[in-house]
């Protein structure tokens, strides 16, 4: 039950503040043909491998220019499941479904290559690795990682064992990104903690299982790409190794306007890390300095995925992230990061629920930011409402989830979140992986009667083109300036649509568009039509 008293009066007067004409979201899932249902991989939920859950991931893996959705789930495993769950082996596998361009999807698993049959997945990301064209697929593991090669044919090819990127780490996530500036993308690998098969018993029977306290953490990966197909492990010689983490999510944003992507991994119970990039191959651990090593109580959360998006559209890009106390907004300042939960006016609708997925996003295309979050219970199988509030455009946030559409009034054990606009019709619509349950595919209806722009930014390598990730994106319209980052490795184990989406409320066209390129190349577009998918092609520089 979503609060009382005064916490509904607020509702009603956001609701009136609002508006009636609103967009709603409305649950496409079956209409769309997508049958893809989680499992922890066993009968009875009862350990932490099997309670994290998973992410999906928005990609076009057939260059058809619809983003196709590819799903991860965990399987029977032993010292993972119990016996009673054996009767699930060999009957559970990830899931790719290819967009058909109609609204509808196609369940083209079998044909493609990538089911992970007999892994238990957690996240997954995609990022074309070897400059050829065609995005390829990493899939994080409780055991080996999957790189499955995009062969171009609508087959992959594994080349786990071939790339190096076949880590035996219980691996959540991944981001992509050129952190050498060398053209070829390289990959930082957020690492979990060691499960001990089961063996330790010692805790509160009422808390399900043990939490992440009682496991040793693991520490994280950076790979280098060596422009081979192979990648070499570069964590100690970059400045980014940290022997005891417990990464839940990791992304990459240029915190610092200044043409280098920093690192920013949320963790589980204890600190995050803020892995500032000096330019020159190495980055200095950064979080404590910058305010986003804790919470408002300056305590070590269970910081779940990171979102990125200027909020307050002052220029400087800021952090959301839920987690199981309520959530933080790190709204960055001049000398850093500050706690703005409270005075954001997140803190009273979210505190009652646990946080896993975010997706920061424009959603009715009025220009700011809103935040849609996913719920639910960490250690038992117990549902609640997801949220969606909307950014008022005046520093605070106003809760609209009972007036956004069926789904925000049914309940689930929530885990992952995605973004994307599914359909090309110029608003963003929404994914969400639910623990041990099938996930459900909103979109946005009424979104689009407001004006957009939605922006392609690509390097064009002599093997192919590929998504400029690194490129800055500023969009100006009247006396709004917005910025982005492309970089689609945002959230829960999970990756959302790689073209930026930027609302322009009533303006017919964007006054200027600016791209600075990650080689550091600007350039301009003025007076760009609104409503339109603007795509922008750069010449890569040989390396």
């Amino acid at each position: 039950m979503r609060g009382a008293g005064a916490f509904w009066l607020a509702a009603v007067v956001a609701f009136a503040a609002a508006g009636p004409n609103l967009p709603v979201f409305t649950d496409v899932t079956k209409a769309a043909g997508i049958t893809f249902k989680h499992s922890y991989g066993d009968h009875h939920l009862d350990n932490i491998v099997e309670g994290t859950g998973a992410g999906a991931c928005f990609f076009d893996y057939n260059n058809d220019g619809f983003l196709d959705i590819y799903f991860v789930t965990g399987t029977w495993t032993r010292n993972v499941s119990d016996n009673e769950g054996r009767d699930l082996r060999g009957k559970l596998s990830n899931r790719l479904y290819r967009n058909n361009g109609d609204g509808a999807f196609t369940d083209v698993t079998e044909r493609a290559g990538v089911d992970g049959k007999g892994i238990f997945s957690s996240g997954c990301s995609a990022a074309d690795y070897d400059n050829d064209g065609y995005v390829d697929l990493y899939v994080l593991n409780y055991g080996p990682n999957i790189l499955y090669h995009n062969n171009g044919n609508g087959a992959f090819t594994d080349v786990s064992k071939k790339s190096g990127l076949d880590s035996p780490r219980w691996s959540l996530h991944a981001v992509w990104f050129d952190y050498n500036n060398d053209g070829w993308l390289d990959v930082y690998v957020a690492n979990y903690l060691k499960y001990d098969d089961g063996k330790f018993r010692d805790f509160y029977p009422a808390a399900g299982y043990p939490g992440p306290l009682s496991y040793s953490g693991e520490p994280d990966a950076l790979y280098r790409n060596n422009g081979d197909g192979a990648f070499t492990d570069v964590t100690q010689e970059a400045g980014v190794y940290k022997r005891d983490g417990r990464a839940m999510s990791v992304t990459a944003a240029d915190f610092r306007n200044c043409g280098l992507l920093d690192i920013f991994v949320a963790n589980d119970a204890m600190e995050n890390f803020y892995f500032q990039n000096q330019g020159n191959g190495r980055f200095v651990e950064k979080a404590l300095g910058m305010g986003v090593a804790f919470g408002e109580s300056g305590q070590g959360v269970a910081n779940m995925g990171p979102v990125v998006g200027d909020v307050n559209r002052d220029g400087r890009l800021d952090v959301f992230i839920p987690n199981l106390n309520y959530c933080i907004l790190f709204q960055q300042g001049q000398r850093g990061f500050e706690d703005r939960t409270h005075p954001a006016g997140l803190s009273m609708s979210l505190g009652q629920y646990a946080g896993w997925g975010a997706v920061l996003f424009d959603y009715d295309n009025d220009g700011w930011l809103d935040v849609f979050t996913v719920h639910g219970d960490a250690h038992h199988e117990y549902v609640q409402e997801d949220t969606l509030m909307r950014n008022r455009g005046d520093g605070a946030f106003e809760d609209v989830s009972d007036q956004s559409g069926q789904f925000f009034h049914e309940k689930y054990v929530g885990r992952g979140a995605a973004w994307a606009d599914y359909d090309n019709d110029g608003d963003i619509d929404l994914l969400v992986v639910n623990l041990n349950d099938s996930a459900k595919l909103l979109r946005n209806d009424g979104g689009n009667r407001s004006n957009w722009l939605s922006v392609e930014a690509n390097l064009k390598f002599p093997t192919g083109t590929r998504a400029a990730i690194g490129a800055r994106v500023t969009v100006t319209s009247g006396a709004l300036r917005q910025i982005d980052d492309v970089n689609p490795v945002r959230g829960y184990l999970s990756q959302g649509d790689p073209r930026l989406h930027f609302g322009l409320g009533q303006a017919a066209y964007a006054d200027l568009v600016e791209v600075r390129w990650p080689d550091g190349a600007l350039e301009k577009f003025a007076k760009v039509k609104a409503n339109q998918f603007l795509k922008l092609v750069h010449e890569a520089k040989a390396k």
